[in-house]
């Protein structure tokens, strides 16, 4: 549920304790313990109230450790706190909000689809852990989640698929007086995070009620948490549950984690796209100099010591206009990996109906897709009657000039990113799909899925409701107008692309060495040192596969927590390639 700004612990959904008790300087008079620095795994939280010298409070957040995150907070006199060490912290740009744990009601309708529970094993640390990384969020070493399961002053909690098994959502929460005897009994909110590639509504909301609940129950007087200002879909949702804004301040460390609470960005940078973004972010934090030439369109140029690559997101001048040429016409690329003995479906150019009807009779369901194109516009899969063929192809052709039929074939969409003829991701990208909640009509459900994946992919996926999502809808028997019962889960597209609202899930880890091995000859027979090789399979765990095109550009950031960023810039500046990593490649 984050966006790009919220790029760490505090960020989006993720809160603080704060408090604006009195005091003389920086701690009310009678504080259980001193000077608290509570161990959360990602960092330390630095009770403020607990601090009686500022300096004191300064030195703390100083002494931070490398890859950690530290954060003060119950700050009333930030002023004071700055001046003991104004170049190494600064103010958090984040707003406080409070609830009222004593007149606090709890939902009267439990959530659909996914349950909460505690955290229940080592495998859930990892996940959560998985959470954190697509969020850009600090992660927290599995066995301090493990070791700290029972604790009362740390509870996590997670959302959990009812279908899947998987976790789709997480969230922390302090209890203060367990953590260091605080006499108001209060406690915090921290971490809330919610898989980008979840469809499931209301997770977000589930995880703060649980939590809320929990610490209603253990008579806690207030829940805090701390927000970005600019974050107004978080800040709309903690306002709908009756969280009031607090005037208190929090203290952060300058450090790279941070960066971006403390340093300003040119408006170039804020109009660059996500896969845009992560590439100049990496080529930052090596100490490349990144020019942007064109933030609408992607472009910019990454200079180092003498060398300079002019880039478009992930396309850039090592990819020949040969091997452009060949990933632009669909039917070129798929004549010249099979060549290379990668399996293909077969294909024609629709030239004559008499033709077109005879390839969809002697396989029953195709494929209708422009030549060329890109992000999944004007596909249409599993087309059985020619009426529905006709019409695809009839919207293809105003896409391109030349339209392909192509065999269906039953599977899963897997892409694969292959960096410098190496498998650095892969992922299964699944369609558009919506649950219908025995109210909304198929068109709010529609709308509202496109409002959580333009938050989650910032503005790069969102359902169309053109002629494709009508006909899909037609399929499952029912139009934009109609209201789905409740839980019915509906495919509104056919195409797994994620510009058209389709989800990505990371499956780099049991990758079947076929697939790996298909996708790397795929990229070798076209010369193309970065792209996404798209296949059909039944699973990723097993080797069969069909082959259906190859991206020239494609997008890095929808792969995270895998290195294709990292792996980018060390394509193309090899010189920054930390030892360790130059180590493990060469193996």
């Amino acid at each position: 549920m984050s966006t790009e700004k919220s790029s760490a612990q505090d960020a989006m959904e993720s809160g603080g304790p704060h408090s604006t008790t009195p005091r003389a300087d920086l701690a009310p008079r009678g504080a259980v313990e001193s000077n608290v620095a509570f161990d959360c795994g990602w960092g330390r939280l630095l009770f403020g109230q607990t601090f009686a010298d500022a300096s004191d409070l300064a030195d703390c957040l100083r002494a931070e450790g490398p890859g950690r995150r530290d954060i003060a907070f119950y700050i009333l006199d930030p002023h004071v706190v700055l001046a003991a060490a104004p170049q190494e912290l600064f103010l958090d740009p984040s707003h406080t909000y409070r609830l009222n744990l004593k007149t606090y009601e709890p939902a009267s309708t439990a959530p659909r689809g996914f349950h909460i529970r505690r955290l229940e094993s080592l495998q859930d640390a990892e996940e959560i852990n998985r959470i954190y990384a697509a969020r850009r969020m600090v992660t927290v070493a599995p066995n301090f989640f493990w070791e700290h399961r029972d604790s009362d002053a740390i509870t996590y909690l997670v959302a959990v698929d009812d279908k899947t098994n998987t976790i789709v959502g997480t969230v922390t929460g302090v209890d203060h007086n367990a953590a260091f005897g605080d006499p108001e009994k209060g406690s915090s909110l921290w971490c809330l995070a919610v898989d980008t590639q979840s469809t499931l509504p209301g997770i977000g909301e589930a995880l703060v009620r649980s939590l809320s609940e929990h610490f209603k129950e253990r008579d806690c007087t207030y829940m805090d948490l701390s927000v970005l200002h600019d974050n107004e879909m978080a800040i709309a949702l903690y306002e709908k549950l009756g969280f009031i804004r607090w005037a208190t301040f929090t203290v952060k460390r300058k450090n790279v984690i941070n960066e971006q609470l403390f340093t300003e960005t040119s408006d170039e940078y804020d109009a660059l796209n996500p896969y845009a973004r992560i590439i100049v972010d990496e080529a930052h934090r090596r100490g490349i100099t990144a020019e942007i030439i064109d933030a609408e369109g992607g472009f910019f140029r990454l200079s180092y010591g003498g060398r300079s690559v002019a880039c478009r997101e992930s396309l850039t001048a090592l990819t020949t206009a040969i091997a452009m040429s060949i990933c632009d016409d669909k039917r070129v690329t798929r004549r010249i990996v099979k060549t290379a003995g990668v399996k293909v479906p077969e294909q024609i150019t629709v030239d004559e109906e008499d033709t077109a009807r005879a390839f969809l009779g002697r396989y029953g369901s195709v494929v209708v897709k422009p030549a060329r194109g890109e992000q999944g516009r004007g596909i249409a899969v599993g087309l059985t009657n020619w009426d529905d063929t006709r019409v695809a192809i009839d919207y293809a052709r105003t896409l391109s000039n030349e339209v392909i039929l192509e065999e269906f074939v039953e599977g899963v969409d897997l892409r694969i990113i292959v960096i410098n003829y190496r498998v650095v991701a892969a992922a299964i990208r699944k369609p558009a799909t919506i649950i219908g909640n025995g109210k909304s009509t198929v068109r709010e459900l529609i709308e509202r899925q496109t409002k959580r994946r333009l938050a989650a992919t910032g503005g790069e996926s969102a359902i169309p409701m053109d002629a494709e999502t009508e006909r899909c809808l037609a399929v499952a028997g029912y139009g934009y107008d109609d209201i789905p019962e409740t839980d019915a889960s509906i495919a509104v597209r056919k195409t797994a692309n994620l510009h058209t609202g389709g989800t990505i899930h990371d499956v780099t880890g049991i990758l079947h060495r076929a697939l790996i091995d298909a996708a790397v000859s795929a990229a070798k027979a076209i010369e193309i040192p970065v792209t996404g090789i798209d296949f059909i399979v039944k699973t990723p765990t097993e080797p069969t596969y069909w082959f259906i095109e190859a991206n020239e550009r494609p997008g890095l950031a929808n792969h995270e927590p895998q290195p294709t960023a990292a792996r980018f810039i060390d394509l193309l500046f090899p010189q920054t390639v930390p030892a360790t990593v130059r180590k493990a490649l060469q193996m």
